[in-house]
């Protein structure tokens, strides 16, 4: 069976349906077409994989053209074992060459639903774990024994890397420290923005609507024993190269300086 893929948000589900509840959440929309679907057989027809450093031992992964919301996911090249971050609707078998080649996959895990793209057709290729936080499991468009739930503040997935509940944008919204990287991946729960230097923090991106500044406070108290350089965003290019736990600090202080503006 070909599994059907949103054509607005590129999350794969299990069987048909006609509608896709993540998108008709108000955090996404349904396309001004109206629903429209596709597989991963129509979309290798005029696509193909990208695959190319984003930063030291993480190299990024998605597609030409960019499908759906056009995030990139993000191999971390650790000593215990790869982790494959956030996800793409795009899966093809040089693909899955070029990713062995570079050591495989030995988990995965996914910022939040917007990006749970083909999730279980990688979990599938290289036989690896999906990690998803408990308070998200309602979004899982294609449940599968794959998946691994969690719950919590945090959960270790190897010496070193930590999934982190940051709770913004999704109640189960997740982060992934990598304490030898002195990185963060961050995917679009702290957005890194355009001039690279700052974050920011929204409850819907598309409708603009701002995350509650009691969730934005409460993840930067998960984030404080956490140090590290660089933000890794979701998109290509989307990092912060230096000094990025102060660029977070002070990305909430201006944020939530506004959000709480009475004049």
């Amino acid at each position: 069976m070909e599994h059907p893929i949103c054509a607005t948000c590129g999350v794969q589900y299990g069987a048909p349906r006609p509608d896709c509840p993540i998108c008709e959440d108000e955090r996404q929309y349904v396309g001004w077409d109206g629903q429209r679907w596709t597989t991963l057989a129509e979309l290798r027809a005029d696509h193909r994989g990208r695959v190319a450093e984003e930063g030291p031992d993480v190299v990024g992964i998605g597609a030409e053209p960019g499908v759906a919301i056009g995030q990139r996911a993000l191999l971390l090249r650790a000593p215990s074992g790869n982790v494959l971050w956030d996800m793409t609707a795009y899966l093809d078998d040089d693909m899955v060459r070029q990713v062995n080649d570079l050591g495989g996959v030995s988990a995965i895990a996914i910022s939040h639903p917007h990006f749970y793209g083909s999730m279980i057709e990688w979990a599938h290729a290289f036989d690896a774990p999906v990690y998803i936080h408990e308070a998200d499991r309602r979004w899982v468009a294609r449940p599968d024994d794959s998946v691994v739930y969690w719950t919590g503040d945090t959960h270790e997935l190897a010496d070193g890397l930590t999934l982190i509940n940051a709770g913004v944008h999704f109640d189960g919204g997740q982060v992934l420290h990598w304490r030898d990287a002195r990185a963060l991946f961050s995917g679009d729960i702290l957005t890194v923005v355009n001039d690279r230097d700052w974050v920011s923090f929204m409850y819907s991106y598309p409708n603009h609507i701002p995350e509650r500044p009691r969730i934005v406070r409460r993840a930067l108290r998960l984030l404080e024993p956490y140090d590290f350089d660089r933000v890794y965003g979701a998109w290509w290019r989307k990092i912060v190269h230096t000094d990025g736990k102060e660029a977070v600090r002070r990305s909430a202080v201006r944020y939530l300086s506004f959000a709480l503006d009475d004049e």
